[in-house]
């Protein structure tokens, strides 16, 4: 077995020529390489998905301009914390660089306090997030910041990561690591080189050398990878698992599972508002009209959480959680627009009724559009029966209530109206 300290950090570069990837912005004429070169640097704003190197190009640019460096990460910064970094870099004869790592993760009033100091240039912002900036980061910040996106990286690029690996571990322990099949390594990573050095740490942490020699190959990756994927993937297959528990476990009405695996989750740093977003999702579609206020205390949840962030947003969470699994449930609406989808997808486009079609001008009241539309509000109990179906699925039910207090309310008035026509 081979003793590594952390290949992603043993690799960080030092400078634009080792670093791998983003060319569009790095390159030789890449806009961020071509802004660093002049040395005006707007606060800006990386996005990207994760491992692809914006924690990477920050301490490069710091470098590049020899200029202070401060760090904070969303997760467990404040903005205490902001003001002290702040308060420091006023003291400074130069532009400090403040780095934020994840920075959707700061609410709304974290993210308020770093506005005057970006405005009058005591530091110059370098924001991270995996997140669309334009619905996680608040328009006064945004319009402050230049964002550049970063992709995935390619297939050769995660390659060129493999061989800087091969060469270093070599450095490092004298053993070589002979990479006989790359395709299982490339797979796991997802274009995460973060992922993929963690992946080949694993991999030569858990395995014996013979002679000074490690040889790799999918089969040997895809058997160890599996076995440790929970110590090096909290974003991969264990993240969708655990989210997959966290809804059944919800939908299954158990706020003791439910609020658990909220634990777990929160604990992983998950994204806060991944979780609301997947909560306001389930108020709709696994409870419905069984309990309207559901989809109301998730939508105000998903809100608060986006206000507050951690750590005092895991209550509002598990306030949310603990409700939706206790309430009633349906997903009668969820199915009546699935199978209404499936009806439109088999017989097209069918024409709207003569007596509900908009009659703007006088010679389509002449043909008709509109003839015979019997407004509710002028009748009894604010209803008249008509079709508002087209004659070939006239008398087709979508809407089924579902076997709840609520719904079975609806059912009966559905009835009372429509008698026998989608025998309710």
């Amino acid at each position: 077995m081979i003793n590594l300290p952390p290949l992603a950090e043993q690799l960080r570069p030092d400078n634009f020529d080792e670093y791998v990837g983003q060319q569009h912005l790095v390159g030789k004429n890449g806009v961020l390489k071509l802004a660093v070169d002049s040395g005006n640097l707007p606060s800006m704003i990386f996005w990207g998905p994760p491992g692809v190197g914006k924690t990477t190009l920050a301490f490069i640019i710091s470098k590049s301009l020899n200029r202070p460096f401060f760090t904070l990460s969303a997760i467990n910064s404040g903005v205490k914390d902001i003001r002290e970094v702040i308060e420091k870099a006023k003291d400074l004869s130069s532009s400090a660089i403040l780095f934020i790592d994840e920075i959707h993760r700061f609410s709304k009033s974290q993210q308020d306090s770093l506005l005057g100091a970006v405005e009058k240039g005591i530091v110059t912002l370098v924001g991270a997030t995996t997140e669309n900036p334009s619905f996680e980061v608040i328009s006064p910040l945004l319009s402050r910041c230049q964002v550049y996106i970063l992709k995935p990286l390619t297939e050769d690029e995660l390659k060129t990561i493999i061989l800087k690996a091969v060469a270093k571990i070599k450095e490092l322990t004298g053993i070589e690591l002979i990479i006989k099949e790359d395709e299982a390594l490339i797979r796991i990573s997802g274009g995460d080189a973060r992922k993929l050095l963690n992946a080949i740490e694993i991999i030569a942490g858990t395995s014996t050398p013979d002679h000074g020699k490690l040889e790799i190959d999918n089969a040997k990756t895809l058997k160890i990878i599996q076995q440790n994927l929970a110590l090096y993937d909290k974003k991969g297959e264990m993240h969708y698992d655990i989210i997959s528990a966290f809804i059944k476990s919800m939908r299954g009405s158990d706020p003791n599972a439910a609020v658990y695996w909220l634990a777990r989750m929160i604990e992983s740093g998950e994204d806060p508002l991944f979780i609301a977003r997947r909560m306001l999702i389930l108020a709709s579609e696994d409870i419905g009209n069984a309990n309207p206020n559901a989809l109301l205390l998730a939508n105000s949840c998903f809100d608060a959480v986006h206000k507050t962030g951690y750590p005092e947003c895991r209550i509002i969470l598990s306030q949310c959680a603990t409700y939706l699994a206790c309430s009633p449930k349906s997903n009668a609406s969820y199915m009546a627009i699935e199978e209404a989808l499936a009806e439109v997808r088999i017989k097209g486009d069918l024409p709207v009724p003569l007596q509900i079609r908009n009659a703007p001008t006088k010679f389509m009241k002449n043909i008709g559009y509109g003839a015979d539309y019997k407004y509710a509000h002028s009748y009894e109990g604010n209803f008249s029966e008509m079709e508002f179906l087209p004659d070939r699925i006239s008398g087709t039910r979508f809407y089924d209530p579902g076997n709840n207090a609520r719904e079975q309310e609806f059912r009966l008035r559905l009835k009372q109206l429509w008698k026998t026509k989608y025998n309710y």
